[in-house]
């Protein structure tokens, strides 16, 4: 896992998540390594927009194990409780107008 986020997060600024949103702010940290495998027209579903309480709650099932995972049950685990609340605030705040 060490290895995994630091390679996601290079992978993700590659992709331009590691810059400020359309409103200038930074995301926290963390959430620009969810941007490679969550963005507009990547592999997995999109996270902008999506509801807070339904971005932490996932993270939250992935850390504890009760969301089967192949991969996202070791990223989530990397992140406390207030980190993931912090990454699914932004990313909830990202697709509003």
């Amino acid at each position: 896992m060490r290895v995994l986020l630091p390679a996601l997060t290079l992978s993700a600024l590659l992709v331009g998540g590691g810059g400020a949103d359309a409103a200038g702010t930074r995301p926290p940290p963390g959430a620009s390594s969810c941007t490679g495998c969550h963005a507009e027209g990547s592999a997995m579903g999109v996270l902008a927009g999506r509801p807070e309480a339904e971005i932490a709650g996932a993270l939250e099932a992935f850390r504890s194990g009760s969301r089967p995972a192949t991969i996202m049950n070791r990223i989530a685990k990397g992140f406390d409780a207030q980190e993931s609340q912090a990454i699914a605030a932004w990313f909830a705040e990202q697709g509003k107008p």
